[in-house]
């Protein structure tokens, strides 16, 4: 689960913030509204329609990686990936006109404007951004089973299929045996843990940062 969220969010994460930064800032057009529409539209999408995409997507470009990490990481990516942009987009509009404003009239270029003032303001907004996009995916299954396929052996390399605790719980969980549906429960509560984990570790990293420049 781990390596499919690293690199779903290795994907979604830059590209979902850079759309962010495009639709807060310079989204005011036809082409900001069409790309805000399909991010609306994506977001609610099945996300086992996701994992057939993928699946076609991957089987046309290269066979290879058709169940597979990377195939996998995609899938997720594709679920993230407008969670990421929206949010990011409103946690930015929430910075105040004016500090844009002062930090133009000082003669900073817009782009350096946006990238050290704006972005920097809204890093709150977009770690909780992402900690809800990387919820969203920690939680699918049903585009890991067109995709990653699961695999009892453990990682065994990118293009090859790989276990995930969704995909555990679904298929031990379905079972009729107590035994296996124990196993099922077992995940479960590793996968809150994960989850707890990386919100509780941003979270810290978040206040430490703004703590060391404060006392600066």
């Amino acid at each position: 689960t781990l390596i499919l969220i690293t690199i779903a969010a290795a994907i979604a994460l830059p590209l979902g913030i850079a759309g962010g930064i495009y639709l807060s800032e310079y989204g005011h057009n036809r082409l900001g509204v069409t790309v805000r529409f399909a991010m609306d539209v994506m977001s609610g999408i099945p996300s086992i329609v996701i994992g057939i995409f993928v699946y076609t997507l991957v089987l046309t470009l290269n066979r290879q990686f058709v169940f597979s990490a990377v195939s996998g990481g995609v899938a997720l990516a594709v679920i993230m990936l407008p969670v990421v942009a929206r949010t990011s987009e409103e946690a930015l509009r929430l910075v105040p006109v004016t500090t844009r404003e002062a930090a133009l009239a000082l003669g900073i270029p817009k782009f350096k404007v946006t990238l050290r003032v704006v972005l920097a303001s809204a890093r709150g907004g977009l770690v909780t951004g992402g900690l809800l996009a990387v919820a969203r995916a920690a939680g699918e299954t049903a585009p890991l089973i067109m995709t990653a396929f699961g695999n009892p052996f453990g990682f065994q390399g990118f293009d090859h299929p790989i276990a995930s605790l969704t995909f555990v719980i679904f298929y031990y969980g379905t079972s009729a045996y107590e035994n296996w549906q124990g196993l099922a429960w077992g995940a479960t509560l590793i996968l809150i843990l994960i989850m707890l984990a990386i919100s509780i570790a941003a979270r810290i990293a978040l206040r430490s940062r703004f703590g060391s420049r404060e006392n600066a």
